[in-house]
């Protein structure tokens, strides 16, 4: 049997419960017209009131024999009800498929909750396949019977048990509540398992962050959204940009997290003005502060410095770094070294002050500062040091111990003091014929 057509320009196409009240046909006039306004017709999971009608394609068959019958009315009572038992029996053996126009789907879960409600220009009903295909899709998607998206697309396909719908071409997919609006070529909605898949050129932006990535999935009550696949994310403010393999943006808490390696680059006047990398990464948008995690690396270019620790807070709005652990600082163009157990500098001002078991090396001139508590002014190079102070240099060869010291690694420039309560300085002292500089008290 060929494939048949029906148009219906107001028909809705529910899903699940759907009632046929049709128990019989009949044709009173040869050239009786049938109109059809309002009629729903029933798709998936049909109930009907017909004895022993029980399947979506015995309720297709009927409605095909339906159609073909108004044509056959001219035709002997008797003749018309052969015809129609010929053509039940040639559609039930064939893929036939229903083309529907301007029409709804909907989809409710066993609650009576709506999972989702599909306008389409055109729809194309297989039943083998169980799906329908359809043209221009609008619609939105809901969660807890609630309206949490809006969408739209080029085609789509709506599987009949009603647990998917696939988007595909020009995607554009709405927040309602948070304001996030998702653009690629394919979306996928799985309302049981509280996913809404976007994928292929994938873009999404909010008033805060532009995003772009292979793949999100937005997981509407975790409120969160994960990124996969080269994701580049830019912040409005501060003006950051994160790459990375994975991230997960939390919307409505204004954060984002990365569990794989991040790079974060800050932007004045489209320069990249600072770079931060780390194994994991969380930037607060709300407080502006990131905090680098496991491998954490923060190079500034004012004052050109490369920041090491396994853990370190990155406050943008006052440029102050804090490591409460282990920190490394290298300052890039002096060649020298600081290190301590807890570090905090502040880079506007550019100075850092380092805490327990610092040691300071200037590689220049092989000169080393070991002390408790160090200041270290990154303008002109020169450091407050206190508590069990020992220097050392190389070149010529001696070593200072103090309370106090001051000075600069890079020229060998040191002052070495007590500290007024019986401290000593003590000095050993190896000539050489190259001068070296030292003033102790």
């Amino acid at each position: 049997m060929p494939n048949y057509q029906l148009s219906m320009p107001n028909a809705q196409l529910p899903i699940i419960n759907a009632q046929c009240p049709i128990t019989n046909y009949q044709c009173p006039m040869p050239n009786a017209q049938f109109p059809m306004p309002n009629y729903q017709l029933p798709m998936i999971n049909l109930k009907s009131k017909i004895p022993h009608l029980k399947s979506p394609k015995l309720m297709l068959l009927l409605l095909t024999a339906l159609i073909l019958g108004i044509n056959a009315c001219a035709a002997p009572q008797e003749t018309q009800k052969n015809k129609l038992a010929e053509d039940l029996k040639t559609a039930q053996q064939s893929n036939s498929t229903l083309t529907l126009n301007k029409v709804t789907l909907e989809q409710a879960n066993e609650k009576g909750e709506t999972f989702w409600k599909v306008n389409s220009k055109n729809a194309v009903y297989s039943k083998d396949q169980k799906i329908v295909n359809v043209q221009k899709p609008v619609g939105k998607l809901f969660q807890d019977g609630k309206e949490i998206y809006d969408i739209q697309g080029e085609t789509g396909q709506v599987f009949q048990e009603g647990n998917q719908v696939f988007l595909k071409g020009n995607i554009v997919a709405t927040d309602l509540k948070n304001g996030v609006v998702l653009r690629g070529n394919e979306l996928e909605w799985r309302p049981k398992e509280d996913v809404l898949v976007v994928r292929n050129n994938l873009t999404g932006q909010n008033k805060q962050v532009t995003a772009s990535a292979k793949e999100a999935r937005v997981f509407s009550r975790a409120k969160r959204m994960e990124l996969f696949g080269s994701v580049v994310a830019n912040v409005k403010d501060p003006i950051l940009q994160l790459r990375t393999e994975h991230l997960v943006w939390f919307v409505e808490q204004q954060k984002v997290h990365s569990d794989q390696p991040t790079q974060i680059d800050r932007y004045k006047d489209k320069t990249v003005t600072d770079s931060g990398f780390a194994d994991k990464v969380d930037v607060d948008l709300k407080t502006k502060i990131a905090t680098l995690t496991q491998n954490a690396q923060l190079m500034p270019s004012d004052p050109p410095l490369q920041i090491e620790s396994s853990l370190m807070s990155w406050n943008f709005p006052a440029q102050i770094v804090v490591s409460p652990g282990p920190v490394k600082i290298f300052h890039r163009v002096e060649k020298v070294t600081m290190t301590g157990d807890v570090g905090r500098g502040d880079l506007d001002k550019k100075i850092f002050y380092l805490t327990g078991n610092v040691v300071g090396i200037g590689e220049k001139r092989e000169s080393q500062l070991n002390t408790d508590r160090v200041t270290w002014y990154l303008t002109n190079q020169t450091f407050d040091a206190e508590g069990n102070v020992v220097y050392k240099q190389l070149n010529p060869v001696f070593n200072l111990t103090g309370p106090r010291a001051a000075g600069e690694l890079k020229n060998q420039t040191v002052i070495v003091k007590g500290d007024g309560a019986g401290g000593q300085v003590v000095t050993e002292f190896v000539p050489d014929e190259k001068k070296g500089i030292l003033d102790s008290r």
